[in-house]
């Protein structure tokens, strides 16, 4: 067997290194001017202001503060797609709410305004939505029926990070937008995330919630955004010390480093480049999988939108998804499925039924489809999708 193709891979490389060493050799290791700087860089690339984002350990950790700061509690509901990551269910279910789940688009995983529309009730305090595999989906149109019904709007950008609709980045419809940077997304800082929020007091109250409900902490080099230095001119000009502080919320540290947020600002700037040859990718698969009999493709972008192409799926008929899968694998092509539905998943106690979710999940396959892959690699996944499909749907049909 040829070498195994990942579904997803990282592209780190001696750029991040040296980033690395220049934070070793600057003998300052913790959150400092280099998360700042992250910060700042991921601001100017969704095009808000600085102080509207807060970079965190990661995604997930960005979601439970989200949900803090909306103050979602007992007696609450939050909608969010039954295709989604179990972060978000386990960020609603903490805070004593209840999720309740809502069906997609068969075709491209994402739920529709109808969908949402469909399981609002006057509990409702929030809706989330994924936007899945990098498309936008309908979040523009969800954003807008969310302002009408006066409920907070918060987007899983994890896999959207170069996502728009129209110019508008995805992340910044709703009220707060969440991205991942871990080792399987497209900018990797091996774990981490960010977290934008658009009002403005919310926003002030993210750092503090991130690291321990800490009103004032320790200036000096500590200090990533201006806040530490602040608060050391603050106690200078009372003649108070400076290292006292207060406590605003009972919360754990969420806080990243210099180490990750160095590597961090290389990945953002390697962005374009690293969506150009996911594109490149998607085309490929688009053209050599065109003709393939009971092989369905992800349906083209609408107008104004753009993807980070984090994920190429197609979809199966005659039931030979897990049989193709499994062909693939011993072919050296990894293939997956994200996300299990989390209306099945016990422990969030739903009873929904969701015809389409359920459909799609039980067609659909995640390609490989990274910045890493060469030309032959994707030629070799055309070849043996190909192959592997007509095999399979013949012995369905016979």
């Amino acid at each position: 067997m040829d070498h195994m193709i990942n579904v997803v891979q990282p592209s780190l490389g001696e750029r991040e290194l040296a980033a690395v060493r220049e934070v070793f050799e600057s003998n300052w290791v913790g959150r400092g001017p280099r998360t700042g700087a992250f910060e700042e860089a991921f601001a100017r690339h969704l095009g808000v202001g600085r102080e509207h984002v807060t970079a965190t350990n990661s995604c997930s950790s960005a979601t439970f503060i989200a949900f803090e700061l909306l103050g979602v509690g007992p007696g609450d509901e939050v909608v969010l797609p039954t295709v989604s990551f179990v972060a978000a269910g386990n960020a609603i279910a903490g805070r004593g709410a209840r999720p309740v789940f809502c069906d997609v688009d068969e075709a491209t995983l994402n739920p529709t305004v109808a969908d949402v529309e469909a399981v609002l009730t006057e509990r409702t305090k929030a809706v989330v939505v994924l936007h899945y595999g990098g498309h936008p989906g309908a979040v523009a149109e969800i954003a807008e029926l969310c302002r009408d019904r006066g409920i907070h709007l918060v987007e899983d950008a994890a896999l959207a990070i170069a996502s728009t609709v129209h110019g508008r980045a995805c992340g910044t419809f709703g009220d707060m937008g969440l991205w991942s940077f871990d080792h399987a997304k497209i900018v990797v800082t091996v774990d981490g995330g960010m977290l934008y929020v658009r009002d403005p007091e919310l926003a002030a109250r993210a750092p503090k919630i991130a690291y321990l409900g800490l009103e004032q902490r320790a200036p000096g080099r500590s200090g990533s955004t201006g806040h530490f230095h602040s608060g050391y001119d603050q106690a200078l000009r009372s003649r108070t010390r400076w290292w006292d502080y207060d406590v605003v919320s009972f919360t754990g540290r969420s806080t990243t480093n210099d180490v990750l947020s160095a590597i961090g600002l290389v990945q953002l700037s390697r962005l374009e480049e690293f969506v150009a040859r996911r594109r490149e990718v998607a085309r490929a698969y688009d053209e050599g999988l065109a003709d393939v009999a009971g092989l369905r493709l992800p349906p083209p972008l609408p107008a104004g939108h753009t993807s980070s192409y984090f994920m190429y799926w197609v979809q199966f008929e005659n039931g030979i998804r897990d049989q193709v899968a499994r062909d693939l694998f011993e072919r050296g092509i990894y293939t997956t499925f994200r996300y299990p539905l989390m209306h099945q998943v016990g422990a969030y106690g739903s009873d929904a039924v969701l015809p389409r979710a359920e459909a799609a999940a039980d067609r659909t396959l995640l390609l490989p489809i990274h910045q890493s892959l060469s030309d032959a690699d994707v030629d070799r996944v055309i070849t043996e999708v190909r192959a592997c499909t007509a095999a399979r749907l013949a012995s369905a049909t016979c």
